[in-house]
């Protein structure tokens, strides 16, 4: 017999709820499965010898409220659900509901922090603590943590940084009491998850976001400060003169899609070896051309530089993105072949 409501698992309730549809809706819900999802299920469903009315009842109950959930929130959103629901079935039982879908919706703390000028996030934060800092960052959309990561102070950039990327598990309370801080002075958002925000991945993607210069200023102090991890994070972190990794192939594409000025003004202060690499990867007579443009160029800026450098990396990301190329990571985990 199928175990009281309250023991039953996720597939278990899966099960009894496809049983109770019948054959033909089962069979059409398991076109939106993955192979071992309907292993799983089919498992379930064998091992289901008999099925109560009353655990019939519970789970359609049950699936019914969540359907109604979902579209109350694709309507009009978290906070317009909770008040549906609560009127409907009780502050504690819409609570229960909406818990239980946080996870696959993704309703993340801070929601309400990503649809506001990352600016104004600055100011809630500039005087609250680092770790304060992190913790709301990790939980921004990647550009809008690296707009306000490159507006702090250059003396707390590194140390926000690496607090986001050395970040554990944070207790449920901590994070409601940090988001009901902020929730006051912009909008009202409750629901939490517990997945874990921050590591080295989440600061690579914030790092890719801000300028050349906050870049290297955060990299130098973490180098400083801790060895180990700056390098954990540079072996994830493309730069404009890791192209020299990168294969013939991939380069010549690189060098179509960039703008040929961006280019020149990148390779101006760059080594002799990225230099020779560019060069090696162009027509001899786009070489020529390049090296005598580069020459008449004169004295540039720095910023000027690092701006077209960054724009280039930016191009580089959006091709690696696009699968176009390959860009091989630290640790030897991407071999090409």
């Amino acid at each position: 017999m199928v175990r009281l409501r309250s023991e039953m698992k996720g597939r278990q309730k899966a099960a009894v709820l496809l049983i109770t549809l019948g054959p033909e809706i089962a069979a059409t819900v398991y076109k939106y499965l993955t192979p071992e999802e309907i292993e799983q299920l089919t498992m379930e469903i064998a091992n289901l010898r008999k099925v109560d009315n009353d655990q019939r009842e519970s789970v359609i109950k049950e699936f019914r409220d969540i359907a109604l959930a979902k579209e109350y929130i694709a309507t009009g959103g978290i906070d317009y659900a909770r008040e549906v629901l609560e009127k409907a079935m009780g502050v504690q039982r819409a609570a229960g509901i909406l818990a239980k879908l946080t996870a696959s919706l993704q309703v993340r703390p801070f929601d309400f922090a990503r649809k506001v000028d990352p600016h104004q996030i600055l100011s809630f934060l500039q005087d609250e603590h680092p770790q304060t800092m992190a913790l709301v960052l990790s939980y921004l959309e990647a550009p809008q943590a690296a707009l306000v990561l490159s507006a702090l102070p250059r003396d707390l950039q590194a140390d926000v940084a690496r607090r986001i990327a050395q970040m554990t598990p944070t207790s449920p309370d901590v994070v409601m009491e940090v988001e009901q801080i902020l929730e006051a002075k912009l909008s009202a958002m409750g629901s939490l998850d517990h997945t874990q925000n921050g590591g080295v991945e989440a600061v690579v993607k914030i790092l890719n976001g801000v300028d050349r210069g906050t870049e290297k200023a955060i990299l130098e102090q973490l180098e400083l400060q801790d060895p180990e991890l700056a390098d954990d994070i540079k072996k994830n972190l493309f730069v404009f003169e890791d192209i020299v990794s990168l294969d013939g192939r991939s380069l010549q594409r690189i060098i179509r899609d960039v703008e040929p000025s961006d280019l020149q003004l990148a390779l101006k202060v760059a080594s002799e070896q990225v230099q020779q690499v560019v060069f090696e990867n162009m027509s001899k007579h786009m070489a020529e051309t390049f090296k005598e443009d580069m020459e008449f160029m004169g004295p540039v800026r720095l910023r000027d530089v690092e701006d077209a450098q960054q724009r280039i990396v930016g191009v580089i990301r959006r091709l690696e993105e696009a699968g176009e190329i390959i860009v091989a990571r630290g640790g030897g985990e991407d071999i090409i072949v």
